[in-house]
Formats: C-alpha cells, structure tokens, sequence
C-alpha cells in the first residue's frame, strides 16, 4: 500500500513541478509577419460524402482564399472527390507511391510537388476532409500569423457530438487538449499540441524542410516534437473554430486511439533522445513536458490499480475508491463542460450525458494502452466519414 501512496504522490509531484516550470518559458515570435498568401492541403481517400461541405466553408470564408490555393490530395482518378474538386476551380495532387498509407506521406507528396512548380506560400494550412469552417476561421487565424508565431492552431469542434455519447466525449477530450493544454501554453510562452487538422505552418519552415517528413502513426505529435526541438513559437487561436466528425461507435474509437498512442510512443522513439541532448533556453519548459510525456499520469494509474488490487476482497473500501475517483472525474469534467459551455457544439441533453459517461470513456485509454503496447503492427485505418454539420445546438 505504501508504494501505491508514492507512486501517486511522485506522479502529482511531477505534474506540479511541470505546471510551475510552464511560467519561466519565453519562447515568442522574434518579428511580426506583413499579409501572407495561404495554401490549404486536404489529404482526401474516397471522401465525396463530405469533403464538399468543407471546400464550400473554404470559399465562403470572410477572409477569402483563391480557389487555385487549394489542393485535394486523392490515390485515384476514380475516386468521385476528383470531380467534386475540380468543379469547384481546386487543384487535385494524385499520391506518388500508395504503399505509403500514412497521412503524413500524402502532405509530403503534395507540399514536394506544389515546391517543384517554385510555388510559394506564406503559410500552409491544413485540413481533414470530414472538416467545416467556421466563416471567420481563416481571418482569426490570419491575425496569429501576422502577429509572427510560426504555427497555429484553432478550436476543434464537432460536427456530430450529438449522434451518440462517445462522438461528445471523443469531441470533449479535444477541448480538454486545448483548454487545459493549449490555452495555458500559450499563455505561458510554451510549445503547444499539434493537432493533426485545423492548423497552419509557416512556408519557409516548410521549404527549409523541403516537404513534410512528419510520418509516424501520429504525424501531429512528430510535428509537435520536432516544433518544441527546433523552438518555433506556437499560439492557440480560440475563436478560429472549425468542426470535425468524431467516431460514434466504441470499437472505432478504440482502434482511432490505440493508434494514437502507438504513433505516440513511436514519435518519441525519435525526438527524445535529440530533446535529451538539447542546452537549456527560453523553451525548456516545453522540452521538459515533452521528455516527462505521460509518465506521471501512468504513475497515478498504476497507484491507483495497486490500491484496487490489494483492497479487492475488501468490497467496501474497493467501492469506495471507484467511486471517489469517478466523483472526481465526473467534477473535471463539469467544469471543463461549463467553461466550453458557449463552444461545444452539443445539446443540454447529451452534456448531462457525457458528464456522467466522461469518466468511463478516459479509463477505456487504458484499454488502448495495452493495446498499442501489445499488438506490433497497429495500421492507420481509413474512418468512414458521412455526417454533415449538425446546427441544431
């Protein structure tokens, strides 16, 4: 029992010691930008279900974006996203080599290909085909640009959070990242979490890196790795808001986010090391929570286990601590509703329903956990998208 206690007494120990560290940061654009020209890249496999409604959001933006900035990445000619795009004036970029499935491989393709027609782009924003954005997503993200951060990232919502309880809580866990992750950072200074739509780059980071070389299982998690290596400044844009379809269907999400940690633990594979070996600077901060990773939570959880296992033919004091701990969950995640209350795109009705149901959907990450760890060839699975936006809220 005294391992438990200090086991989860290290864990919260090490996340304070982060939390305080996140305040000394001061890692900030040098400069600011003058007015950029913008390309958007949308990888798109099969996607003629929804990737409308997207390039309609992106013609429709108050900020505008000439049709000819855009490019739809596709493996076929026969795929119907062709003909969708090419009547709307966008560009199509076909894959060079289709073994490769991985996203990353695709925007790699595209970004090659737009630089070997000495193209050039300010920035380059990009997207999901299962995406809509919001009117005024583009202007709000033009200002972070101007203001000089070398990446920026908007506000992910949900276009289906009311389909079923695991699309609220997938969208929840989203807006968990950004509020108790993103909008701390960047008031810190820190390095932020990528997410891997909804974000733009700066092109000359890209054509110093002569495409996208970002392609593990999680090519949002390498970018951010390679971004806290390299210092470049990062800033949470709030109300550049753009919605996403979320999986409604348990085994789904559970395939979606043992990738996830898969392409986790493969990322840092790479880049802690090469962090290890980093001097300390004005970003140190954001390098030690990237080398600290999950460890403190995966202490919290093992204590918590033990606790379980050595009061398991204790009945009485077991319920006790599920309970306590699921109370205590369900309060985070309360208030994490309240605060996102404006934003989320879900009814009254299902955020009662994923207050209660939160809590649960957080501990099936264990599930996923072992997952990943046990299973060598976790591939990146296509998500049938078909939801359009649901403004019924």
């Amino acid at each position: 029992m005294t391992v438990c206690f200090i086991l989860i007494t290290i864990g919260i120990i090490w996340l304070l010691i982060d939390y305080i560290l996140s305040y000394f940061n001061s890692n900030v654009p040098k400069e600011k930008n003058n007015k950029g020209k913008f390309a958007i890249l949308i990888p798109a496999r099969d996607e003629s279900k929804v990737i409308e409604e997207l390039l309609n959001s992106i013609l429709n933006q108050t900020r505008k974006i000439d049709s000819d900035d855009v490019y739809v990445i596709v493996e076929e000619e026969s795929d119907k996203t062709v003909e969708l795009v090419k009547n709307k004036n966008m560009n199509i970029i076909f894959r060079h080599d289709l073994s490769k499935k991985r996203k990353g491989y695709a925007l790699d393709d595209a970004i090659k290909e737009i630089l070997e027609q000495k193209k050039h782009y300010d920035a380059y924003f990009i997207f999901d085909a299962d995406n809509v954005l919001d009117k005024d997503y583009i202007k709000n993200m033009e200002e972070a640009y101007e203001d000089g951060y070398d990446i920026g990232i908007g506000y992910r919502n949900t276009k289906n959070g009311n389909d079923s309880v695991i699309a609220a809580a997938s969208s929840l866990t989203f807006s968990m990242i950004n509020t108790l992750g993103n909008e701390h950072k960047t008031k810190c200074n820190n390095t932020l979490t990528i997410s891997g739509t909804g974000f733009y780059i700066k092109g000359d980071i890209i054509e110093k890196l002569g495409g996208y070389p970002f392609n593990s299982l999680t090519e949002d998690y390498e970018l951010t790795l390679y971004a806290t290596l390299n210092d470049l400044t990062t800033t949470y844009v709030k109300n550049a808001i753009f919605f996403d379809e979320q999986p409604v269907k348990y085994n789904i999400t559970i395939n979606q986010r043992t990738r996830w940690i898969k392409g986790f633990f493969e990322a840092r594979k790479k880049y802690i090391p090469l962090l290890l070996k980093k001097e300390i600077n004005k970003n140190f901060s954001s390098s030690f929570h990237q080398i600290m990773g999950v460890t403190p939570y995966i202490l919290l959880i093992i204590g918590l286990l033990g606790i379980l296992l050595i009061n398991y033919f204790n009945v009485k004091n077991t319920i006790i601590l599920i309970l306590f701990v699921y109370l205590i969950m369900v309060l985070i995640t309360s208030i994490m509703v309240l605060k996102e209350n404006t934003y989320l795109n879900i009814n009254n009705k299902m955020k009662i329903k994923v207050i209660l149901y939160n809590p649960i959907f957080l501990t099936t990450y264990i599930i996923c956990l072992f997952k990943a760890i046990l299973n060598k060839d976790v591939k990146w699975l296509k998500i049938e998208h078909s939801k359009s936006l649901d403004t019924s809220v």
